[in-house]
């Protein structure tokens, strides 16, 4: 299965683009489930002349967000090879009032770790983040504010974000909740918290983000790179997995940056 957090065709209103993005990747897509969530590129919104978002993302990539109990495709869950998979939206709204803050709470408190024993979520907008790229931006910073306590406590295991076109991956774990707004050198580790990666480096016509930030965020950033590539997670049993990155240039076979992880769910230490 492929997981994608966001950014699809970058038609940007464009809506030919769409039609040659579906034509390119429909040997691929055809192979094997596709599962996406929205970023910033499918918005699509124009004041006066175009007042809806996502008109074209919702009727071209519609996931099947009713089945878990969602109102809208632009978040959803599902589950498959022993994992629950929760895809959210980082573009629509996301405070303790809203839908999909509802949403989560309840997908979260009907997960059977029993059956699926790895939580992953994917946003689009990385709620940590060294790079010089899309800093402070309210879909990271407030979004991380108002739902990482919900991740956290029902034990997620990866969060997997988009948005800064590059490779991180945070220390094991991390500390929901920063002691400090927007200042990632307060954060801490947690044995009980999710690893966070922003794998946003899946190809764009936009460039590498290329400098990244060293503030006292890098001492939880274990590995960061601004290298075109695409990462690999091999569920191998209830308590352990594999996460693998590979540079686009170095082809399938060379490993760039890998770690084994272990489910919360199989911590006693991390039992909520």
């Amino acid at each position: 299965m492929l997981l994608l957090p966001g950014d699809l065709s970058y038609a940007d209103f464009w809506q030919p683009r769409w039609d040659s993005f579906g034509r390119m990747v429909e040997p691929l897509a055809s192979q094997r489930p596709w599962m996406v969530t929205q970023g910033n590129h499918e918005v699509e919104r124009i004041p006066v002349v175009h007042s809806s978002s996502f008109t074209a993302y919702n009727a071209r990539w519609r996931m099947p967000f009713e089945e878990s109990g969602s109102t809208s495709n632009l978040y959803y869950s599902f589950d498959v090879a022993g994992a629950h998979v929760v895809m959210l939206g980082s573009y629509t709204d996301f405070g303790p009032s809203s839908a999909q803050y509802k949403w989560l709470q309840s997908d979260m408190a009907k997960v059977d770790r029993s059956k699926t024993p790895w939580i992953l979520a994917l946003i689009h907008a990385p709620w940590y983040n060294t790079n010089t790229a899309h800093q402070g931006e309210s879909e990271s910073v407030d979004m991380k504010r108002d739902m990482e306590s919900l991740l956290y406590n029902a034990r997620v295991d990866v969060v997997f974000a988009g948005h800064v076109h590059a490779y991180e991956r945070f220390v094991s774990l991390v500390f929901p909740n920063s002691l400090v707004k927007n200042n990632i050198s307060k954060d801490k580790a947690d044995d009980c918290g999710p690893v966070h990666i922003t794998i946003g480096d899946g190809g764009n016509r936009e460039g590498l983000a290329t400098k990244f930030r060293n503030t006292g965020g890098e001492k939880i950033s274990v590995f960061r790179e601004a290298s075109f590539g695409h990462g690999e997670l091999e569920v191998v049993n209830a308590t352990h997995a594999q996460w693998t990155w590979h540079r686009n240039d170095d082809g399938e076979s060379v490993c760039s940056d890998a770690v084994w992880l272990t489910s919360l769910s199989s911590l006693t230490s991390c039992k909520a």
